[in-house]
């Protein structure tokens, strides 16, 4: 009989900002961010497509697997990537991310448009050629909490 296993293959595009949408990412440490948020993906059995992002938030797009629910993805990637920046790039000043963030299914058929577009971020908002939708999820959410 033939080994058989679950394959799921989920493009998922996350979104998340750092408190207060401050510019706290800087620049010359974002290799070092996505190299360690690669390595967190990988542990988690997630395969990590396309990093990118800007001083304020972060864009990720990776294959989602079957060993961890979203939630707990988030909360690995954002608790470990906050300690890794506190202690690593802040030298242990306090780093933190918003609470809120967005992931969008993506259709296999625009991976390559995702990723391209998570892979010119800086070009993007220079242009002022962004996405709303997936901009603007931390401002609509931070608005949908205060007013509850």
């Amino acid at each position: 009989m033939r080994n058989r296993s679950n394959k799921i293959r989920l493009p998922i595009h996350f979104v998340w900002a750092t408190k207060d949408r401050l510019p706290l990412i800087p620049a010359q440490e974002e290799e070092r961010l996505w190299r360690y948020l690669d390595a967190v993906c990988r542990d988690m059995r997630c395969d990590p497509l396309t990093i990118g992002g800007m001083p304020d938030h972060i864009h990720l797009l990776v294959n989602f697997g079957n060993t961890v629910s979203l939630a707990e993805f988030m909360k690995r990637i954002k608790g470990g990537s906050s300690r890794f920046i506190s202690q690593e790039l802040r030298g242990s000043e306090l780093f933190q991310w918003q609470a809120h963030y967005g992931a969008f299914s993506v259709e296999p058929g625009n991976i390559k448009t995702v990723a391209a577009y998570i892979s010119n971020q800086k070009q993007h908002h220079s242009e002022g050629t962004i996405y709303a939708d997936w901009e603007e999820v931390y401002e609509k959410c931070e608005e949908d909490t205060s007013s509850t």
